[in-house]
């Protein structure tokens, strides 16, 4: 049975005993949203056979001219991009016989460093085992995509790959760049083909059209990512995506409930959507590496023991911009959070107590 309820600036739809369920939530999510932060969300729960249930809520733009969010509001997805996008096409790779995790990166990249300490693969890039440092703002000092692979590979120079888990977005500009020369395509052509197409999710994209503005949750406001102040608003808040044109393996994918739905239901449900092997779904949960409490599968992370008690296998990740993804195999959910929380200004501290507090108060009703 399906019930919809509104509860102040949030809207809620899906199954009614789940609804009812999690009223404390949306009283919480609404008195967040009349107080300002985050401006705007999106949360779906998804099922094996789609959106169970769902919210919206917000402003999309809250400078200037409000514009109310919807639930087509699409978001800048920022690191969600390395999983939806770079590591499903890596593993489609993998399957499909056209590349090993083993493989050398330089086998791919000529341009990569050798390294007197053994060669950086691809899964140490998936693992973040690479050695990279986290992050350099190369649109800084470098023009144009010839000079930031450069710049990136200047970075690799002297590094040692190994098992110690060191997050760097360094890694997933590699791998979108070696996927380019396996695949034969641009990245997001090849995304669009393989992944967004097959599973209808219409409108997941890198570079949304300018016309679609206003259909796009805004990012920050005079922020660290750009060379002048500025508001970000239908392009990719992350300032190195942006020097790359928009498409990049780390950052750059935008995309609303309905498709991340869609691609959740895909790692559900497997044998039925057929983007992904089922073995292949299986190797993204199976630990890799960890350093602390960054416990890592393929590309993923692995327990978020922070998050509430979600079972053994599952699987999850945040973007800067507020986005994040969970996906329980063994509860048969996953869990879709799309924010805007860095508008028009970051909070970064209340926009991982919000996180904990979904995530945590979803555990209690369904895993």
């Amino acid at each position: 049975m399906k019930a919809s309820t509104a509860v102040g600036m949030l809207a809620v739809e899906g199954d009614a005993e789940l609804v009812e369920a999690l009223a404390p939530l949306w009283s919480e999510l609404s008195s967040a949203l009349e107080e300002g932060f985050p401006p705007s969300l999106a949360l779906g729960v998804v099922g094996r056979d789609g959106l169970r249930l769902s919210a919206h809520g917000g402003l999309a733009c809250a400078v200037g001219t409000p514009v109310p969010a919807t639930p087509a509001t699409a978001y800048d997805l920022a690191s969600l991009t390395k999983v939806v996008c770079t590591v499903t096409l890596t593993l489609q790779a993998v399957t499909a016989g056209r590349w090993a995790l083993a493989d050398p990166v330089r086998r791919w990249l000529p341009g990569f460093p050798r390294l007197p300490g053994g060669a950086t693969t691809i899964w140490h890039l998936l693992t973040h085992t690479s050695g990279l440092v986290p992050h350099r703002p190369f649109f800084e000092t470098c023009s144009g995509r010839p000079a930031i692979e450069t710049a990136v590979y200047g970075e690799a120079a002297g590094t040692t790959p190994g098992d110690v888990v060191a997050y760097s977005d360094l890694n997933f500009l590699l791998l979108g760049w070696a996927l380019e020369r396996c695949l034969g395509a641009p990245l997001d052509t090849s995304f669009a083909a393989q992944v967004a197409r097959p599973l209808g999710m219409a409108r997941a994209r890198f570079r949304p059209a300018p016309a679609d503005r206003g259909r796009v949750a805004a990012t920050e406001l005079d922020g660290d990512q750009r060379l002048a102040p500025g508001l970000v608003w239908g392009e990719v808040h992350d300032g190195n995506a942006h020097a790359l044109g928009g498409v990049a393996g780390h950052a750059g994918l935008f995309a609303d409930l309905d498709d991340l739905a869609r691609f959740v239901r895909a790692l559900l449900a497997p044998a039925e959507l057929g983007v992904l092997e089922p073995a292949a779904v299986e190797l993204l949960a199976t630990r890799q590496a960890a350093t602390g409490d960054d416990v890592r599968g393929i590309g993923w992370r692995l327990e978020p023991d922070a998050w509430g008690r979600w079972p053994e296998g599952t699987v999850w990740h945040t973007g800067f911009t507020g986005t994040s993804l969970l996906v329980a195999p063994a509860a048969g959910v996953g869990v879709v959070l799309l924010t805007n929380a860095v508008h028009p200004r970051r909070r970064l501290d209340d926009q991982a107590a919000l996180r904990t507090l979904v995530h945590r108060r979803l555990a209690g009703a369904l895993a």
